[in-house]
């Protein structure tokens, strides 16, 4: 452990996406927690600085659209103390040379990956990505305290339910995610709502728009906010849910960062790639719903078609298992 007291000031670094940067906030407040009186400054990319914007750990926000030299100069300015890679990649290798302050990433077990979802070998830690986020901050004596995830809406951003026409109790359902081979298909989410005894509310952006159009005319007792929230009013929404049913995407992890109970249906992607619902808080609950194949996980991200032509992975699933799970007399 380096001894850096006082530390001043920190540089925090996650690019993308939103899930990601959500998984980045115990970090954040437990790195505060250690050095209440360090300042400590987040990079990300533009569209995703407002997940972060309002987090009280945080100083202040540098965005990039594309490359590190849009900010560099100012970075340097910043003479920070420490540097605290999330991300680490080319991109931040660069930065980190650039701006020649202590640093530290995490392990990012790429090998790993690579031989889960290329030869079905499964030699990944049996750790969330969360645990291995504080890797980086070990040497700062900045440890885990298992208190979750946090997100934070601005009050502007509050969703009054009532002005949409939903009534509690109600099931959130978000149905996006940004590759196809996550998502259920349209049809599918069509039957499974069908098995559901409670409203559902759909949520997503304006990509999920013409699918949740179709969703919300096939089917009864359904709200359609898709492509009608931002980011931080789905959150809002989420956070007044009775249940979550997500795909593996940001919106699960935002609805971790509230302990709801969260339904996750995974097509493409595995748990043990470490990024499933993290909620280490006793009492907490969520479910995993996946087909077991020999095919999966075919990619640590996703396609935008099944590679293997039948997509079995998410026509498969077991919407009267899900159902069960989602619906409130199955306790």
């Amino acid at each position: 452990m380096i001894n850096f007291s006082p530390l001043k000031k920190v540089l925090v670094i996650r690019f993308s996406s939103i899930g990601d940067i959500v998984l980045t906030s115990p970090v954040l407040r437990c790195l505060k927690n250690t050095y209440p009186d360090a300042t400590i400054h987040y990079l990300t990319k533009q569209q995703f600085a407002s997940i972060v914007a309002s987090n009280p750990a945080i100083s202040k926000v540098y965005t990039i659209t594309q490359e590190i030299d849009e900010v560099i100069s100012e970075l340097k300015e910043e003479a920070y103390d420490f540097v605290v890679d999330l991300h680490h990649n080319l991109r931040t290798f660069r930065l980190k040379q650039k701006l020649g302050q202590p640093n530290a990433s995490f392990p990012k077990v790429n090998l790993q990956k690579f031989l889960l979802t290329t030869f079905k070998w499964d030699k990944m830690p049996a750790i969330h990505v969360v645990d291995r986020y504080f890797k980086a901050v070990e040497k700062l004596g900045v440890f885990n305290d298992k208190k979750g995830l946090d997100f934070f809406i601005s009050e502007q951003d509050h969703v009054d339910i009532a002005q949409h026409g939903i009534k509690m109790p109600f099931i959130a359902f978000s149905i996006g995610a940004q590759f196809a081979t996550k998502r259920l298909p349209t049809e599918r989410i069509i039957e499974l709502v069908s098995k559901i005894n409670a409203p559902v509310v759909l949520l997503g952006g304006a990509s999920d728009k013409e699918n949740a159009n179709m969703i919300t005319a096939q089917s009864e007792n359904v709200i359609n906010l898709c492509g009608v929230l931002s980011l931080q009013e789905s959150a809002s929404v989420l956070q007044q849910a009775a249940k979550v049913v997500s795909h593996d995407t940001g919106l699960m992890h935002i609805a971790s960062a509230f302990q709801k109970e969260i339904i996750s249906i995974w097509g493409n992607t595995v748990p043990a790639l470490g990024m499933y619902p993290y909620l280490p808080q006793e009492g907490s609950k969520y479910s995993i719903h996946e087909v077991k194949l020999s095919c999966r996980p075919c990619s640590k991200i996703g396609y935008q078609a099944c590679p293997k032509k039948h997509f079995k992975c998410m026509e498969e699933q077991d919407l009267d298992a899900i159902a069960e799970v989602v619906n409130f007399n199955a306790q």
